[in-house]
């Protein structure tokens, strides 16, 4: 099943309870180690926020309403391979660019 089997280059869970971010990617399978250092906590429950993702050569950049919030070093080696975005959870996504 490719859900359950198949490489994700970045998964971001959110947690409002911890004030975290976690990071991570699934190569063959297999999650890796995750990674949730912040200097910040951006998000408020019910308010809106811009997140941009920049893919760049080393690493993807995450953005939250204009500031730097995280970077995550690419695991995955063919990028071109990342096909798919999906979006789960109590969100309601406005834009995709």
């Amino acid at each position: 099943d490719e859900d359950a089997e198949g490489d994700v280059g970045l998964q971001l869970k959110v947690s409002f309870m911890d004030k975290a971010v976690q990071r991570n990617a699934r190569l063959a399978g297999k999650w890796g180690p995750c990674e949730n250092t912040l200097s910040f906590f951006p998000f408020a429950p019910g308010e809106a926020f811009k997140m941009e993702i920049v893919c760049e050569h080393q690493q993807f950049r995450i953005l939250v309403d204009g500031q730097p919030l995280c970077g995550f070093t690419h695991r995955l080696s063919k990028l071109a391979s990342l096909t798919a975005l999906r979006v789960f959870g109590d969100l309601q996504l406005t834009k995709v660019a």
